[in-house]
């Protein structure tokens, strides 16, 4: 009864592959270890210190450029200040709204207005964006670039007057045919 279980370590492999494969599987996974996995990470780690800045210019938060050069200094510093790039971008200042009269960066406002001059943005978009640009011009902290805009919000506004309808000759009534 012992016979037949003693013969069963003899009969297991501990290795799918024999001989020279072994050593040729063995190289291959040695070169990708040492050239592929490091630009594999080197990627990932870029991709990661990255992301505050992005979810910084998605969210449109008015202190993007500084999360951006935060996030600059965190690669130099190994990663050390990443935190709190990535915690910045998903905060809004507490008093940047009093200061300046906007929770969002310029670059919100410039690309509003050119779907503005496309016409692609709602009456109600139009007038929150004029709300918001008068808030900014209130205290007087309007770059010339949204200046500019202010002023062509205004033009945007105002009605286009229809002109007259054009009466052909099939347009007229056919009493009227003499």
């Amino acid at each position: 009864m012992a016979a037949p279980l003693a013969l069963f370590p003899a009969l297991a492999h501990a290795s799918f592959l024999s001989g020279d494969a072994v050593d040729t599987m063995a190289n291959v996974l040695s070169w990708f270890v040492l050239i592929a996995m490091p630009i594999v990470a080197i990627g990932a780690f870029l991709y990661v210190h990255v992301l505050p800045e992005k979810i910084a210019e998605r969210r449109h938060h008015p202190q993007k450029d500084s999360i951006k050069v935060l996030c600059i200094l965190s690669l130099f510093f190994g990663g050390l200040l990443w935190p709190f790039a990535w915690l910045w971008a998903y905060t809004r200042p507490i008093g940047f709204r009093a200061a300046y009269g906007t929770e969002k960066h310029e670059d919100y406002y410039v690309e509003m207005g050119e779907k503005a001059r496309a016409g692609e943005v709602s009456a109600a978009e139009l007038e929150h964006l004029r709300v918001e640009l008068d808030a900014m011009a209130a205290k007087g902290t309007l770059p010339p670039q949204l200046r500019k805009l202010h002023d062509d919000l205004d033009d945007l506004a105002a009605p286009v007057p229809a002109a007259p309808p054009v009466l052909t000759r099939a347009a007229e009534p056919a009493h009227e045919k003499g």
